[in-house]
C-alpha cells in the first residue's frame, strides 16, 4: 500500500471539479492506498477525502491550525495533524507521500506542485509527481513552459520529470509506480 499526496482546490469551484476529486479519492481508496491531504473538508479537498473514506481508505489529513476554521479541518479523517506552520504542513505532506497527484486548483496549488517537482528535479527526492487535468485547466500553464524551455530558463528534463495525464487511472497508476 503507498500513500499519495494530492494538491487540489479548497475553495470554491464548479461541481465537474467536485466530482474529479472525488473520483481521485475514490480511486485511490478502491486500490488500496492511503490518501494523504492538506486536512480540509470542503471544496476539492473535501470532495476527494469523503469520497476516499466512502470507498473505505484511510486518509490523512495536515493542517496548520491557523487554517483549521478557514479550510474547515477534516476532523473525520483516519489521521488529523495539526501543525505549527504552512512549511510544517508541507514537508509532512511531503514525507508521508509516495507519490503525488495535483488537480486544478490555485495559487497554493501551484505552489505546492512547482515545490514538490522542483525538489524531484533537484534529487532532492524521486517521488512521481503527476499533474491530472482532464479538461486543460493547466494548458496555459503548460504552454508558457514549454515556451520557457526553448529559451533556457526551463531545462527540457524538468519538463519531462512532470507526468501529465488526462485520465484518473492513469494519474493513480503513475503516482503509485515505484
Amino acid at each position: 500500500m503507498s500513500a499519495v499526496c494530492v494538491y487540489c482546490a479548497s475553495g470554491p469551484v464548479d461541481q465537474p471539479y467536485l466530482d474529479l476529486a472525488a473520483e481521485v479519492g475514490r480511486t485511490l481508496a478502491e486500490q488500496g492506498h492511503v490518501v494523504v491531504s492538506g486536512g480540509g473538508n470542503i471544496s476539492m479537498m473535501g470532495a476527494l477525502v469523503n469520497a476516499a473514506r466512502e470507498a473505505g481508505g484511510h486518509t490523512v489529513g495536515i493542517i496548520p491550525r491557523a487554517l483549521m476554521k478557514h479550510e474547515v479541518a477534516d476532523l473525520g479523517s483516519g489521521e488529523l495533524v495539526v501543525t505549527e506552520t504552512m512549511r510544517e504542513r508541507k514537508r509532512l505532506m511531503d514525507e508521508r507521500a509516495d507519490g503525488f497527484i495535483t488537480l486544478p486548483g490555485g495559487i497554493g496549488t501551484l505552489e505546492e506542485l512547482f515545490e514538490t517537482w522542483t525538489g524531484g528535479y533537484l534529487g532532492m527526492h524521486d517521488k512521481p509527481v503527476v499533474l491530472l487535468d482532464p479538461v486543460d485547466f493547466y494548458a496555459p500553464l503548460l504552454d508558457w513552459l514549454r515556451e520557457l524551455s526553448t529559451t533556457g530558463f526551463v531545462a527540457r528534463r524538468s519538463l519531462d520529470r512532470l507526468l501529465i495525464t488526462r485520465s484518473v487511472s492513469d494519474a493513480v497508476e503513475l503516482a503509485t509506480a515505484r
